[in-house]
This record gives structure tokens, C-alpha cells and sequence, in this order.
């Protein structure tokens, strides 16, 4: 896709909000593990193409978190963070004392500024597109629609830093000489945590069989590489006749690493992860074959209509 870049706002880098002089922002959310944040970043840096003004990261969420923690510091983005103060003021409305008695005995909503723009439904929304700027993005934002127009930005800035070293050069050599096909399996909360179960549910053995099944009637001498946040679990249960190399090394704290690995595959088995989905995304090779699972969610009222780009084969 060609890169589309809009026209730039006239020189000035302030706007009056309030009582005082204020940069002219997009402000993105960022929540949950790499593959969310990425899809967060990807949202809000579009709209700030757009309009030509700053992008900042609310990374609020990361403080005090044990589970989560800001992930996008190995990438090439434009990384600015927003103050306190910059994300309360498009984020909270200011109440008197008697509001706030009020708002507490009546058990009133929160009340947001006209700028907060949370996302109403998993769906592809093209509202979101044509937003102004001084806007609060809180959301998932999971659909390369909010971003196709600037794919090519998008590929720029999430290449890695650091050069590949070590065991994942050697690996990424591996990877890129012969028939690869990465493998993502994703299991840890999906398995562990009651509540995203009930949510996202989890692929199983049966279903990477099918996978394995399909890419061997298209492809000859693959080699399968295996990526996994539970690799000992793909070691018992998806012991496979071909070639095939279980990645284990990287751990939580180099994912990343992974991620580059996944996306440097020719042929991708992809779990029903946003991390996955980066990894075969990523793939610049207009010749990819990505395999997807046909239900994303276990939960039957989601629509993931168009989350899934038309070229992956669902299975």
C-alpha cells in the first residue's frame, strides 16, 4: 500500500484549552500485553498523521501493575508520554464538592469531556477516522482499518531496534533459508485465568492438527518453529512428524524478540492472540500464507468482523 500522508496543520505548536495554552495532542491508551499496545499505538499514531499533531502514550495503566507493563520501548515509534495533567484534561470533567456528594449518593456515571472517545464495540468503527484533534483514544482499536493508510509508517516503526544477535540470528538465518512455518500457541491466562477463558477460550491440539494438516498439502520440507508462552506444553502435546524447533529462550522479558522471529516466518500458524496476529502482519512477504483460527473469541456475542484480513485462510 502506498503511503498516504495528509496536509500539515498551519504552524503553531498550541491551542487555548481552558485557561491556558495547551499542545495540540492525540492521546492513546495503552493497556494490556504487546499485541494490544501495538494496535493502541497503530490507532492513535494514524489520527495524528492525519492531523498533523503530536501522538502521546498514556502508560498510566503499567504503574503498580504486576501483570502488565509498558512494552513498546524496543520499537522504532515515535514514543512520547503524556503528563498527568494532560491526560485528566481530556479525561476528567471538573466537579464542585457538592457534584461529587452528589455523584456518590446517586451513584451518577462517570462524567467525561467531550474529547474522551472510548470504543463502543470490537467492530471496526469509521467514525474514529475522522475524529478532530484533542481527543482521549480508550480502546482496543483491533482492525488494521485504523491504520491501513499508513501501513507503510506502521512497518517503518515497528521494526526492532537492536540488531538480532546470538541464538535469534542464528535462528532468524534458519527461519529465512528453508520452508519455515512459525507456530504461535498461545496458552498461559487463556488457560489459567477463569475470566479470559470465559472470554477468549483457547486453541488446542486439534486445532493446530488441522493447521499442520493444511500447510504440509501446500508446501514441501517444512520446517515448523514453535513459539509458546507454556513451551513445555507444545513439547508433550504437539509432537509432529517434520522438522521442528521449539523457541524458547527470549522468556516475557524479550518478546519482542519472538514477535521479530514469528514475523521473518514464510508460512504462519497463528493462535487466537493479538500477538500472533502482529507476528504474520509484519510479514512483508506479499507471498505469505497465514493460517487463522475461524472463531476468535469463545464468547459467541462478539463480532470480529473484519479483524481477520481477507487473505488469511480461516480454519
Amino acid at each position: 500500500m502506498q503511503l498516504k500522508r495528509w496536509p500539515q496543520l498551519k504552524p503553531t505548536d498550541a491551542a487555548v484549552f481552558g485557561s491556558g495554552k495547551q499542545t495540540i495532542m492525540i492521546i492513546v491508551k495503552l493497556m494490556g500485553g504487546l499485541g494490544n499496545q501495538m494496535f493502541q499505538y497503530a490507532a492513535g499514531r494514524r489520527l495524528a498523521e492525519k492531523l498533523g499533531v503530536k501522538l502521546k502514550l498514556d502508560i498510566e495503566m503499567f504503574k503498580d501493575n504486576t501483570l502488565r507493563k509498558y512494552e513498546l520501548g524496543a520499537f522504532n515509534i515515535q514514543e512520547c508520554f503524556a503528563a498527568v495533567e494532560e491526560i485528566e484534561r481530556l479525561t476528567v470533567v471538573k466537579r464542585g464538592i457538592v457534584e461529587k456528594a452528589l455523584d456518590r449518593v446517586f451513584k451518577r456515571p462517570i462524567r467525561r469531556p467531550g474529547g474522551y472517545v472510548a470504543e463502543k464495540y470490537f467492530v471496526f468503527d469509521p467514525s474514529i477516522l475522522q475524529l478532530p484533534d484533542q481527543v482521549y483514544l480508550d480502546g482496543y482499536w483491533q482492525s488494521e482499518k485504523y491504520f491501513a493508510e499508513i501501513e507503510t509508517i506502521i512497518r517503518e516503526e515497528f521494526t526492532i531496534k537492536y540488531p538480532q544477535t546470538d541464538k535469534n540470528k542464528v535462528l532468524s538465518d534458519s527461519i529465512k533459508s528453508g520452508n519455515s512455518v512459525t507456530v504461535h500457541v498461545r496458552r498461559g491466562d487463556y488457560v489459567n485465568n477463569p475470566e479470559t477463558n470465559s472470554l477468549h477460550g483457547v486453541c488446542g491440539i486439534d486445532y493446530y492438527q488441522r493447521c499442520i494438516d493444511f500447510i504440509i498439502t501446500k508446501i514441501a520440507n517444512p520446517h515448523f518453529f514453535f513459539f509458546s508462552d507454556d513451551p513445555e506444553w507444545v513439547k508433550n502435546n504437539l509432537k509432529i512428524k517434520y522438522e521442528s524447533t521449539v523457541v524458547e529462550h527470549n522468556g516475557a522479558e524479550k518478546c519482542y524478540e519472538d514477535l521479530r522471529l514469528l514475523s521473518q516466518g514464510k508460512y504462519h500458524i497463528i493462535a487466537n492472540s493479538t500477538f500472533s496476529w502482529w507476528g504474520a502482519w509484519l510479514n512483508k512477504n506479499p507471498e505469505k500464507m497465514v493460517v487463522a483460527p475461524e472463531k476468535w473469541f469463545k464468547k459467541e456475542d462478539v463480532n470480529t468482523k473484519g479483524f481477520i484480513p481477507e487473505d488469511w485462510i480461516r480454519l
